[in-house]
């Protein structure tokens, strides 16, 4: 697949000034999300960013004001994406504090849960946290993003192609046969999926101003595995950090950016750095592997999300 960015590929070069334009990041007290937050500031942008730890987001804000200036316009709004309540109550405060999303960029993850664990609705955590988090936080938000003729923008993992390739609608939960890896693959190709059955029936309804994105960082130098994983999880990765085979952070957010601001891209397509096994490299558009648009299973899934949540979208 040609790169239409060019043997470069894509990079926030590209990126026009966005004074009056507001983004939502989940997960900005590191890694990608602090990088995306801190170029979209750098660019004029309004960044809402939502975190669970009060005094990490006021560190990451007098970081911010420290790289990129203190006239920049960002705030932090307290949620856990592993409890629903908290969700719903910083989609309120989203609400009150916005008057327009440009783009949602669902960004924060938890990766490699050594033992499972379950949230307080009973899912297991990773699903819970990266996946359901994510959908009632989309679904509360809609309305304002499609007034604003917004975007949302699913950071997932090429996890995605690795487990069972599926979801594992009899045992959802992993009540039998947990792997971390599993458990953590089922929840990135849920969110991957809920992306591309989302612009299915945006476009069911004829509604093509709102698009909604699909993209990875690729393996990025981050704190993803270092603050969950297991002690092997964590010396491996420590291990490969060393190698070639990873790269900065500032470019794992490069993917997200780009779906976040690039015009006419594909909303069908899956972003990320088009290297050796889509880990490193030019950003652009790569392959998916067909499991990840299985029709039945996407429609499935946004059903059976919808009843866990008690939210139906209103499209």
């Amino acid at each position: 697949m040609k790169n239409p960015f060019g043997k470069k590929g894509w990079t926030p070069e590209r990126i026009k000034d966005l004074s009056g334009k507001t983004f939502v990041i989940t997960g900005t007290t590191s890694g990608t999300g602090f990088e995306a937050a801190r170029i979209l500031l750098s660019k004029g942008a309004k960044v809402v960013m939502l975190n669970r730890n009060p005094q990490k987001a006021a560190e990451t804000i007098a970081k911010l004001k420290e790289v990129v200036g203190n006239k920049i316009d960002v705030i932090n709004i307290i949620m856990d994406l592993g409890i629903q309540d908290s969700v719903k109550k910083a989609a309120a405060e989203v609400l009150e504090q916005a008057d327009r999303i440009d783009a949602l960029m669902c960004n924060a993850a938890i990766a490699q849960t050594p033992k499972r664990k379950l949230t307080q609705e009973g899912w297991e955590l990773q699903m819970g946290v990266n996946y359901f988090g994510h959908f009632t936080l989309q679904a509360l938000l809609f309305p304002l993003i499609e007034q604003s003729k917004g975007r949302i923008v699913t950071v997932g993992s090429m996890g995605y192609d690795m487990g069972l390739k599926t979801i594992k609608f009899d045992d959802l939960n992993w009540e039998k046969d947990y792997t971390p890896n599993n458990a953590y693959s089922q929840s990135k190709l849920a969110q991957i999926m809920s992306v591309y059955e989302l612009n299915d029936r945006l476009k069911a309804a004829g509604k093509s101003e709102v698009k909604a994105y699909a993209c990875h960082p690729g393996s990025s130098r981050t704190s993803l595995i270092t603050t969950n994983g297991s002690f092997l999880m964590k010396m491996i990765f420590n291990m490969m950090k060393l190698t070639p085979l990873t790269q900065a952070a500032e470019n794992g957010a490069y993917p997200e950016l780009m779906c976040a601001t690039e015009e006419d891209l594909d909303e069908n397509g899956f972003y990320g750095p088009t290297g050796r096994s889509n880990w490193v490299g030019p950003v652009g558009p790569h392959e998916i592997k067909v499991h990840a648009k299985d029709k039945a299973v996407m429609q499935r899934l946004w059903d059976l999300s919808e009843k866990e949540t008690g939210l139906s979208w209103k499209i």
